[in-house]
């Protein structure tokens, strides 16, 4: 018993769950010490967390907690927040103390990078985590029901800054749900303003120009206006100033301001002794940090040589890059050579606009409409039954004409 591994993995998002699952599906008993650390007691998919912040789905039924679905018997789980490393002694600190380990995979995700730029981290939203999402949920709400007595316009106004998925899957599930909020609080439907603001030419560019296109006629038909080819020069409590390709400048009013730009590594690996880029690590083609061949870094937290940049989903790629740690792990305890690089199999991606509406491209074919947002509820209910059976997706789920609204 004192003799076995002790396999430490520092983070509860896809990457490192997926990573925990496949071992506790393979592993046998009492074969390795296994422990998942993480900050939260549950795991949630980041994929949703549009709805959440919207009210399309609650806090209730987004969170999926590890000690349901993990098995005791090959999975000690411990909440805490990892603080620092240290690789010399093999060991990382979090508030509860220290934590050893023969093999260590870091999966401690993401946080959202402001680019330095002047007013983000005061006065913008971000959907970084559960808690942030459900924040921003519960300012929009408070902003519409209390517009009887403000009189604000500004209040019914919402700022997207980004046209990547999150900013453009955000802005459509809220253009879906304007009607209803007009509806409960009383207001003109004519009063609300969406506007999504990206640098690029196009909304969405890691998709076809035909599908870019879709997309934004789309969220037009919501009555989002959509701003291309232009840059967040500031943002203030009560709007951003931007900045248009030919040097026109213009400032947007909105109260409301969600920041979804893009992100970057995680604080405690960018402030460790780690080589990093911005909180993210270079990884061989094993996933394994090349100066320590006991770590492996999955999800946002690593950079891989294989990796597709312009097409990789976040989820998908974390989760495989999980699967495939697992099974290199299960190789090493076992005596077994792992000769097999990673490689990332792009199945597809689908970006929803709104419920019962969506784009993407799976296997190189295009799709919309419905049948793109059936998939887009296909590939999250795949997820929960890959962590939890099917109990778990009946329970938490993603269906056609069901929401938690």
């Amino acid at each position: 018993m004192e003799n076995k591994k002790k396999i430490l993995i520092i983070g509860g998002g896809y990457g490192g769950l997926r990573t925990a699952i496949t071992l506790q599906e393979n592993l046998k008993d009492n074969e390795a010490d296994v422990t998942l650390i993480s900050k939260h007691d549950y795991h949630y998919q980041t994929t949703l967390l549009h709805k959440v912040a919207i009210g399309t789905l609650s806090g209730r039924k987004a969170r999926i907690y590890f000690r349901k679905i993990l098995n005791p018997r090959k999975i000690h789980f411990i909440k805490d927040k990892i603080k620092s490393f240290n690789i010399e002694q093999k060991y990382v600190t979090g508030n509860g103390g220290k934590y050893h380990y023969d093999y260590l995979v870091i999966a401690l995700g993401f946080r959202p990078d402001d680019f330095n730029i002047k007013g983000v981290k005061e006065y913008a939203h971000k959907l970084s985590s559960l808690n942030a999402a459900l924040k921003l949920d519960k300012n929009i709400e408070n902003k519409f029901k209390e517009y009887c007595h403000t009189l604000d316009k500004n209040d019914l106004s919402v700022i997207v800054c980004g046209t990547g998925f999150t900013g453009i899957e955000f802005a459509a599930e809220l253009g879906s749900r304007l009607d209803e909020l007009c509806l409960i609080s009383g207001i003109d439907r004519s009063l609300p303003r969406v506007t999504c603001i990206g640098r690029s030419d196009r909304i969405l560019p890691m998709f076809s120009e035909k599908g870019s296109k879709l997309a934004q006629k789309k969220l037009e038909q919501f009555g989002v206006e959509v701003i291309n080819g232009a840059s967040v020069d500031e943002c203030c409590e009560n709007g951003v100033h931007i900045t248009y390709k030919n040097g026109e400048t213009r400032f947007i009013e909105g109260n409301t301001i969600l920041w979804s730009t893009g992100v970057k590594g995680n604080d405690s690996v960018a402030k460790s002794s780690l080589e990093n880029v911005k909180g993210r690590i270079k990884v061989d083609a094993y996933l394994r940090y090349p100066k320590d061949s006991s770590i492996y870094v999955v999800g946002d937290c690593a950079i891989a040589t294989s990796r597709d940049v312009i097409h990789a989903p976040t989820a998908q790629l974390s989760a495989q890059m999980g699967d495939y740690v697992a099974r290199s792990l299960i190789k090493i305890l076992r005596g077994e050579s792992q000769n097999e690089v990673f490689k990332f199999k792009h199945r597809g991606t689908v970006c929803s606009i709104g419920h019962t509406d969506g784009v993407g491209v799976i296997y190189n074919n295009e799709l919309s409409g419905e049948m793109a947002a059936f998939l887009k509820n296909f590939i999250e209910n795949k997820w929960l039954f890959g962590i939890g059976g099917l109990h778990l997706v009946f329970k938490n789920g993603q269906f056609r004409y069901r929401t938690s609204n």
